[in-house]
C-alpha cells in the first residue's frame, strides 16, 4: 500500500554537524540485518511480476583500466535518470517499513543549527516547530512529545539542549516525576523549584544525580509544603557539588546547624532559619548571603558567634542581610571587627537592640556603603546625622521602616545630604500612637503600640521634600504625617498605604515622572487629590504663549527668552505627561 511522503529526523550526526529534518532517507546506515536486492537493478521497480523495458546493455561496465577491481563493479555502476526517480520515490514509500529509531546518542542541538529548509511535523519547518515548543512550559512539552514521532524528536533534543528549568511539584506528585524531567535534561545548569509537596534529602539526591553541571539551584514553599531538609544533608549536597555558584533555599526550619565548604559558591540565601547550633562558612569565593530567621520567641541561635564566623571566613562578602529580632550592637562590632573591605550592601533587619551606636560603629568601618537597610532598628535623627555625613557620595537606597524614633526632620535632613539616593524607606516611622497599625500580625502590632506609647513621639508632622534623583520613596503606614509636599522630577513610585491622617489640602505632589501612586487604606478625599494632581499636571503647566502666524498656520510661537535646551526639556516633560499615573487602592 502506497502512503504518503512522511517526515523524519536524520540519525546522529557526528559533533559540529548539522541535525535537520529531511525528505530522504538512507537504508546502509539503519538498517538492522542485511536484505537481498527485491528491486530490478536496471529501473528499481520490484522484480515480482515485473518485465523490464530497460535493455541491459544501458547499465555501464568498469572499462579495462579498471579490470582489477572487478569484484566490486556493482558499486561502480551509473544508473539512467529513469532509475534515479523511481529509486528516490520507492524510498520515500518504504520508511514504514524500516525502524528509523536510533539508539545512539543524539548530539546536542543548539537553536542555530537548525536547517530552515527542513521540514517537520505536518509540513512545518523545523525552526518553527522548535521556537513553538521551546516556549511550552515542561508539562506542556511532555503533552506535546505524544502527538508525533516528530514532535517527540524534536522535544527530546529541546530537554537535552535545555540549560534552565522552572518546575512546580504539584502537592501528589512523586518523585519519579521529578527524576524523570531532570534525567531528560542532562546539560541543566539553573534549576528554580517550586515546591507544593514536601522536601526531603531524597530530592537532594535525586537533583545531585540528575544535574551534574547545577551551578544554580533553588527551591521554595508554597502553602503548607514542608522543607524536612537538615544540615548535614544541605552540607553534602554543596560539598558535592562543585560547579554550584548560587543556592537559594526556603523554609529551613530543620537545619539545626551545617557546615558549608565550597570554593565555588557566591550566592547563599536561607529563609526560616532558626535555633542552629553550629553555622560554619567555608565558602572563600561566597559574596552575598541572606540569613532570614523566623519570628520564634525561643530562638537560640548565637549570632554573635555565626556573625563573626562569617566575617572572618568570607572575606570576599559585598552583600549581607540578616532579618532577626536577636540582632544586638554586639553582633554589629563583630561584623564591623571582620573589616569587610569589599561590603556594599548591609542589611541588619528587625534588630530592636541596634541604635545610634551601632551606626556609629558601621560609618566608622564601611564608608563604601551603597545600601543601607536598618529596619525594624531603634537607631534616630542623631544616627541619620551620621549617615549623612559618612555616605554622602555612595549611598544610593536607604530604608529605615519600622523606626519609632525617627522623625520627618531626620527624613528631610537626609533627603537634602544625600544627593545619590534613589530609593527611601520609612514605612511606619511618622505614625499617631492611637491609630491601629497595619501589620498582619497581632503580637508584632502590640509591640509596636507599646513602644510608640513608651516613647515621646511626635505626631502631625509635616514632611517636605525636594530631591532632583530619588524615584521610590515609600511613607506606608505613617499615620501620623499631616502635611506632604514633594518635589521630585525623578519620582515613579509612591507609597502612601494607610497614611489616614493626610489632609488632601496640604497635599502637593510636583512629581511629572509618577507612574503609580499606592494609596491603600487612605480616606476618599485624600484620593481623589491624588488622582487630580497626578493626571492633571500637564494641563496646569503648559503657560506658553500661543498665536496664529500670519499665513493662517496654527504654529506655536515660542518666545524668544527660552533657550534651546528649555525647549527640549518642555518636550520631554511633555512626553512624560502624556502616561497617566496609576493610583492603586486596592
Amino acid at each position: 500500500m502506497h502512503r504518503p511522503n512522511q517526515p523524519h529526523i536524520s540519525p546522529a550526526t557526528p559533533a559540529g554537524s548539522t541535525a535537520s529534518f529531511s525528505s530522504s532517507f538512507d537504508f546502509n546506515k539503519l538498517s538492522k540485518r542485511p536484505r537481498g536486492s527485491y528491486n530490478c537493478g536496471r529501473c528499481g521497480l520490484p522484480k515480482k511480476g515485473h518485465s523490464c523495458h530497460i535493455p541491459s546493455t544501458a547499465i555501464t561496465t568498469p572499462t579495462s583500466a579498471d579490470s582489477s577491481a572487478s569484484a566490486s563493479t556493482s558499486s561502480s555502476r551509473q544508473l539512467p535518470p529513469s532509475r534515479q526517480q523511481y529509486s528516490h520515490l520507492r524510498r520515500a514509500l518504504s520508511f514504514d517499513d524500516i525502524d528509523i529509531r536510533c539508539d545512539s546518542p543524539e548530539p546536542e542541538i543548539d537553536e542555530s543549527e537548525l536547517d530552515l529548509l527542513g521540514s517537520g511535523s505536518g509540513r512545518l519547518p523545523v525552526s518553527c516547530m522548535w521556537e513553538v515548543l521551546r516556549r511550552l512550559p515542561p508539562a506542556g512539552l511532555l503533552a506535546a512529545a505524544r502527538v508525533c514521532k516528530g514532535w517527540r524528536d524534536t522535544a527530546k533534543r529541546l530537554w537535552r539542549a535545555a540549560e534552565e528549568l522552572r518546575l512546580k511539584v504539584p502537592p501528589r506528585a512523586q518523585l519519579a516525576f521529578v527524576g524523570s524531567v531532570l534525567q531528560k535534561c542532562p546539560g541543566l545548569v539553573r534549576l528554580s523549584l517550586s515546591m507544593e509537596s514536601d522536601v526531603d534529602a531524597t530530592m537532594l539526591a535525586c537533583i545531585a544525580f540528575s544535574c551534574p553541571n547545577l551551578e544554580f539551584m533553588e527551591i521554595s514553599t508554597v502553602d503548607s509544603a514542608v522543607n524536612r531538609i537538615t544540615g548535614d544533608e544541605l552540607s553534602r549536597f554543596v560539598a558535592d557539588k562543585r560547579c554550584l555558584t548560587s543556592l537559594k533555599m526556603e523554609g529551613c526550619s530543620n537545619l539545626g546547624g551545617f557546615v558549608l565548604c565550597s570554593s565555588s559558591l557566591s550566592t547563599l540565601w536561607l529563609s526560616d532559619l532558626c535555633s542552629l547550633s553550629k553555622t560554619v562558612f567555608n565558602c572563600p569565593s561566597l559574596k552575598e548571603v541572606s540569613l532570614g530567621f523566623s519570628h520564634q520567641e525561643n530562638d537560640s541561635t548565637d549570632l554573635v558567634s555565626m556573625v563573626d564566623a562569617l566575617g572572618r571566613s568570607c572575606t570576599r562578602l559585598q552583600n549581607i542581610h540578616i532579618a532577626s529580632a536577636r540582632l544586638s550592637h554586639a553582633a554589629v562590632l563583630a561584623l564591623t571587627a571582620a573589616n569587610l573591605r569589599g561590603l556594599r550592601m548591609l542589611s541588619l533587619v528587625l534588630g530592636a537592640e541596634i541604635t545610634d551606636a551601632s551606626v556609629a560603629a558601621i560609618a566608622s568601618s564601611y564608608s563604601k556603603l551603597e545600601l543601607l537597610d536598618l529596619s525594624g532598628s531603634s537607631i534616630s535623627d542623631s544616627g541619620i546625622g551620621m549617615i549623612c555625613n559618612v555616605f554622602p557620595g555612595t549611598l544610593s537606597k536607604l530604608l529605615l521602616a519600622l523606626c519609632p524614633n525617627i522623625t520627618s526632620s531626620g527624613i528631610q535632613f537626609a533627603m537634602a545630604q544625600l544627593p545619590l539616593l534613589e530609593l527611601m524607606d520609612c514605612g511606619m516611622t511618622i505614625c499617631d500612637p492611637g491609630s491601629e497599625c497595619p501589620s498582619s500580625d497581632g503580637s508584632e502590632n502590640g509591640e509596636l503600640q507599646t513602644t510608640f506609647k513608651n516613647k515621646l513621639h511626635l505626631i502631625y508632622q509635616k514632611l517636605i521634600i525636594k530631591h532632583r534623583r530619588l524615584k521610590k520613596l515609600s511613607l506606608w503606614g505613617c499615620s501620623g504625617l499631616d502635611a506632604l509636599c514633594l518635589n521630585c522630577p525623578e519620582l515613579n513610585d509612591l507609597n502612601l498605604n494607610s497614611c489616614k491622617n493626610l489632609h488632601p489640602e496640604r497635599l502637593l505632589l510636583q512629581c511629572p515622572s509618577l507612574e503609580s501612586v499606592h494609596a491603600s487604606g487612605c480616606h476618599k478625599l485624600l484620593i481623589g487629590a491624588i488622582r487630580s494632581q497626578v493626571n492633571n499636571l500637564g494641563a496646569m503647566e503648559n503657560h506658553f504663549p500661543i498665536k496664529r502666524l500670519a499665513d493662517g498656520s496654527k504654529r506655536v510661537r515660542v518666545p524668544h527668552f527660552l533657550s534651546q535646551h528649555s525647549v527640549e526639556d518642555d518636550k520631554k516633560r511633555r512626553r512624560i505627561r502624556a502616561r497617566d499615573c496609576n493610583v492603586v487602592v486596592e
